[in-house]
């Protein structure tokens, strides 16, 4: 992830000056124009950074977070059997079928028809899948966890858990919703289609000055919020499952990952075919 991201992020910001330095300051060419080779170049950058680098990196962290939720699982389950350990395995595979369904919304149901609707479909698959994933988790946790089991508290001498099937949903279904809640906050401050991003963008008006201190000030304000929905997420989950709902958050929040990879890839697939 770190050789895909890093190096493909060089290879296309190094190729995409050498084209804009050679086509436009030398030959005039406007940008992107299929007469330059350094665009295909550009375009490979793309690729490797933005979609083969990003996707590893995600992956990464989704097999990390489940393999954790495993390891923590086995090493302090007392009882529940085979079933409650892979639990964890199941909330990810549920997590792909919810977003294979909801991948219809944009492609069936309600199909984007104008450049403006574009936006608000990748929205509508973020928020879909959220909302579908309370349900689907909350059945799933019903039918493989058993009606009670036991684990042994990570902090705490001596100290045994007994726990219930929604317990562990609502820890999954917590992280589901705090993932949104952020994403959706990340989109509101980075999005020219809202107020932070212009307001940052008319600061330019008066100088560099403004516009940097306007820009690390909104930057300090944005991840209030986030840092807030983590502390209630993890204090949450861990007042209900201890350790072991800390993990199943964790799993939560990357619950919707398929969709949220789809939407991410969107931008550099759009750049290169335009």
């Amino acid at each position: 992830a770190m050789f895909g991201r890093v190096g493909g992020g060089i290879y296309t910001k190094a190729a995409d000056v050498g084209a804009d330095l050679v086509g436009k300051v030398v030959h005039g060419i406007p940008e992107d124009d299929p007469r330059n080779p350094a665009t295909i170049a550009d375009n490979v950058g793309d690729n490797v950074g933005d979609v083969a680098g990003m996707g590893s990196d995600l992956f990464g962290s989704f097999a990390e977070s489940t393999c954790a939720a495993l390891v923590i699982g086995s090493s302090i389950g007392l009882t529940g059997g085979w079933d409650a350990m892979v639990f964890p395995i199941i909330v990810s595979a549920v997590g792909v079928a919810v977003c294979l369904i909801c991948s219809f919304l944009a492609t069936n149901i309600l199909p984007v028809k104008t450049e403006a609707g574009v936006e608000n479909a990748l929205k509508l698959q973020l928020i879909s899948t959220t909302i579908l994933m309370i349900p689907a988790v909350y059945g799933a946790a019903v039918g493989f966890l058993p009606g009670e089991f036991a684990l042994n508290a990570a902090v705490g001498v001596d100290k045994t858990l007994t726990l219930h099937p929604w317990e562990a949903a609502v820890c999954v279904i917590m992280g589901a919703v705090g993932g949104l809640t952020i994403g959706l906050l990340t989109e509101y401050f980075t999005s020219h289609s809202y107020k932070p991003v212009r307001e940052v963008a008319n600061s330019c008006k008066t100088g560099a000055a403004t516009n940097i201190i306007y820009g690390i000030a909104l930057g300090y304000k944005s991840v209030i919020v986030p840092v807030i929905v983590l502390a209630l997420v993890v204090y949450g989950s861990f007042t209900l499952c201890d350790m072991y709902g800390v993990a199943l958050a964790a799993i939560g929040f990357l619950s919707n990952l398929a969709t949220g990879l789809t939407i991410d890839v969107y931008g550099p697939v759009c750049d290169n075919a335009g």
